[in-house]
C-alpha cells in the first residue's frame, strides 16, 4: 500500500499492450518475467516473496520490482445496485507481458531457478526464469 497517494480512488485502466519498461533483468543476475498480463496483489507480492526467502535460506539478495500502487473498490456481498463507488479493498500492481518481476542474486543458478519457480505458483499469472545474459 502506497504511503500517500494524490487520488484515494483510481480507474480502471487498461491492461493491453507489452511492457515497455522494466522488461530486462537490470539488477540481479536472475529474473522472474510474466509471460501474461494480469493484477497481482500486495498478497500475492508478499506470499512470492516468502518463498524466494525460504529457498534461498536469506543468503543472497532479492529484489521486488513491481509495487501494488493501483487501488481496487468494492461494494458489500448484500447490497444492491448503485450507491455510488464501494471503499478501497485492496491495492494491485498492473503487471504486462515482459515485465520482470522479481530479481535475485548471490545464489547458484538451480538454487535461484527453483525458488523463482516456486514463487510463480504463487501468483496469478503464467512466468518465466530468466538470466541477465539471455532474455
Amino acid at each position: 500500500m502506497p504511503k500517500k497517494t494524490k487520488y484515494r480512488k483510481d480507474h480502471k485502466r487498461s491492461r493491453g499492450g507489452l511492457a515497455t519498461r522494466m522488461n530486462k533483468v537490470d539488477f540481479g543476475a536472475y529474473g522472474l518475467k510474466a509471460t501474461t498480463a494480469c493484477w497481482v496483489t500486495a498478497r500475492q507480492i508478499e506470499s512470492a516473496r516468502r518463498v524466494m526467502t525460504k529457498y534461498t535460506k536469506k543468503g543472497g539478495k532479492i529484489w521486488i520490482r513491481i509495487f501494488p500502487d493501483k487501488p481496487v473498490t468494492a461494494h458489500g456481498g448484500e447490497l444492491p445496485m448503485g450507491k455510488g463507488k464501494g471503499a478501497v479493498d485492496y491495492y494491485v500492481a498492473i503487471v504486462k507481458p515482459g515485465t520482470v518481476m522479481f530479481e535475485m542474486d548471490g545464489v547458484a543458478e538451480e538454487i535461484a531457478r527453483k525458488a523463482m519457480i516456486a514463487a510463480g505458483h504463487k501468483l496469478p499469472l503464467k512466468v518465466t526464469f530468466v538470466m541477465r545474459d539471455n532474455q
